[in-house]
């Protein structure tokens, strides 16, 4: 982490001397590049990672834009696409046209906005949920255009939970888990006993995004100063608690979320139930292929949460800004993002999108043909909390999440030593 620290600071002096430097009159923040109007033909490269379900919506509009050629750069997870963006933004070169960020690592990189091209546009005022704007707006610039947001529900596997004599039917499943964590960790307890061996969740880490964003500000104050984790009770309960379920219970499979292991765990029986978010639906179904039984349940314990959601941005780095901002417009509109909906279940962040009957109406034959549209609008309106991330959030929340790992999947260390280890490291990122 320390290194991504120093990253950022690099990105701060690159930032500081491309602004002073006379050695490109190009004015990249406003736009002012080739945009393939003149008949020129431009080729722009998105990077995103996981799911975004841009590869349809990258060919139709390629087959309808023959001056500006679009190229896809897809990420395995997200850690790696922000490893790349901070590198490449603290070099001053080599970032893509258009690069997707995800909202926990947003307010690292608004720190900064002269990185980012400003785009603020009359044709897309009124386009997001006022909060997905305001996330990506510093001091009057939008460094991003929302993609998704990230409802949850509860995802599971209807075949394990008959033969571990739960019940199968997603709204009676609904009313099982209604209530909160203590009640989901019990059903767990209650499908373990029963399952020969099938775990109740994939991993500790996964059950610790789903709670800590149920917090008004776990990590940081909302004046941006970190929380100390030597002195973060609430933290180091939820941690506790976490580890409790997930190893003295028994209900955690062990897998890290993104590994080899998790992904064959999902052929492998592994686990009964996923946190889902709208875009970990892709996920899903596209490491289960092949494997029946996948089902929705509109249920998420303590009520509500979103995980994750993303933004495209424009590098002010790149040669073509006109066409990326553009190309991004038109990725990010209301009918495109019902558009990835319904192929990779990323919910929308759109108004109109979320009235449109193409989402509400839309059911995913792998998941048991349940009315996902629904589903995640109904999840939606269960938010009732959106926690502080400051620029520090991402740094911390990985501290934390690799102590549950050394005692979940790694299984080098207890709880106790596990966290006295993660202080430290909080420590060593000399934040405060």
């Amino acid at each position: 982490m320390r290194s991504a620290f120093k990253t950022l600071t690099a990105l701060a002096c690159v930032t500081a001397l491309a602004a002073c430097s006379g050695g490109d009159t190009t004015d990249t923040s406003s736009g002012t590049t080739n945009d393939g109007a003149s008949g020129q033909k431009v080729t722009i490269t998105v990077a995103t990672f996981n799911e975004f379900g841009y590869e349809d919506l990258i060919k139709e509009w390629n087959a309808a834009n023959p001056d500006i050629q679009v190229e896809h750069k897809k990420a395995a997870t997200s850690n790696e696409a922000r490893d790349n963006m901070n590198t490449r933004l603290a070099a001053g070169s080599g970032l893509a046209d258009i690069e997707a960020i995800e909202v926990d690592w947003l307010p690292e990189l608004a720190q900064y906005p002269d990185a980012f091209v400003d785009l603020n546009d009359p044709s897309v005022e009124g386009r997001w949920l006022d909060w997905k704007t305001q996330a990506a707006t510093v001091d009057g610039k939008l460094i991003g255009y929302g993609t998704d947001i990230g409802p949850e529900a509860v995802c599971y596997r209807a075949d394990l939970f008959e033969k571990a004599g739960l019940p199968t039917d997603r709204d009676e499943v609904a009313k099982l888990l209604e209530g909160d964590w203590d009640t989901y960790f019990e059903v767990g307890k209650q499908f373990v006993a029963k399952s020969g061996g099938v775990a109740w969740f994939d991993s500790a880490g996964a059950t610790y995004q789903g709670m800590i964003n149920q917090m008004e500000a776990p990590l940081e104050n909302t004046d941006g100063t970190p929380k100390p984790l030597d002195q973060n009770a609430e933290i180091k309960a939820l941690y506790e608690r976490i580890l409790q379920a997930s190893v003295d219970d028994k209900l955690s499979a062990g897998l890290s979320q993104w590994s080899e292991d998790w992904t064959a765990g999902f052929q492998q029986d592994k686990f009964a139930t996923m946190l889902c978010p709208g875009w970990m639906l892709g996920v899903i179904e596209g490491n289960a292929e092949g494997v029946t039984g996948w089902d929705v349940a509109d249920v998420f314990p303590g009520g509500g949460g979103n995980w994750g959601g993303s933004y495209l941005t424009v590098p002010a780095q790149g040669k073509n800004t006109d066409a990326a901002k553009k190309v991004a417009a038109w990725l990010t509109a209301p009918e495109q993002q019902a558009k990835a909906f319904a192929s990779k279940g990323t919910f929308p962040s759109q108004v109109k999108a979320l009235e449109d009957p193409a989402v509400l109406d839309f059911s995913n034959p792998f998941f048991n043909d349940a009315p996902v549209g629904k589903i995640m609008a109904n999840r939606a309106q269960a938010v009732t909390i959106s926690p502080y991330k400051g620029p520090n959030f991402f740094a911390i929340t990985t501290v934390v999440t690799d102590a549950l790992t050394r005692v979940d999947v790694d299984k080098t260390d207890d709880a106790a030593s596990s966290w006295t280890k993660a202080v430290d490291a909080y420590k060593a990122l000399g934040i405060s």
